[in-house]
């Protein structure tokens, strides 16, 4: 096992399948800014599922969620830590989430960025007591799902608002 994320190749992620998927495919390695990488490493995942049902999208959405319970706690396990920066796969999760069902166009896929963030990094209430309150893989799954509905909130009220917006 790794000790410190400094320590961590991309050779080592590739021999861990799960690790290399909470590291958001080496995202999250990152010496400054691992949640701001590993929420980029998600917009081309995002792009590649835009055009899918709506039902499709949510339910890979919900998958990767489950899932990320346990890749990011194997993730913590491996680095030992209990949340570790590095572990990103919530911040894709939380921009998948954000972008549900979202307008298309490559502006809203930035606002969906750029809202995503500010929640996740400002983590108002109730996402600062779920970030203190749940730990595990769960834990570190959560605030950044709370974040993400937050951001999904508002990017879907600001195209009821203004549909014909042009950034």
């Amino acid at each position: 096992m790794t000790t410190s994320q400094s320590k961590i190749t991309f050779r080592e992620l590739l021999k861990r399948p799960a690790c290399f998927l909470g590291l958001g495919f080496g995202s999250g390695l990152a010496p400054k800014a691992p949640g701001t990488f590993g929420t980029l490493a998600a917009v081309p995942i995002y792009w590649l599922m835009q055009d899918l049902s709506l039902a499709l999208y949510l339910a890979i959405v919900v998958v990767a969620f489950i899932a990320g319970i346990w890749i990011c706690q194997k993730s913590a396990d491996w680095i030992r830590q209990n949340d570790p920066s590095a572990v990103v796969w919530d911040e894709i999760v939380g921009y998948l989430i954000t972008m549900t069902a979202a307008p298309a166009g490559w502006q809203w896929m930035v606002l969906g960025f750029v809202l995503f963030r500010f929640f996740d990094i400002l983590k108002p209430w109730p996402i600062n007591l779920a970030d203190k309150a749940i730990h595990g893989g769960l834990g570190i799954m959560v605030d950044d799902v709370i974040a993400g509905v937050f951001a999904l909130a508002c990017v879907q009220w600001l195209y009821l608002v203004f549909p014909t917006i042009q950034f």
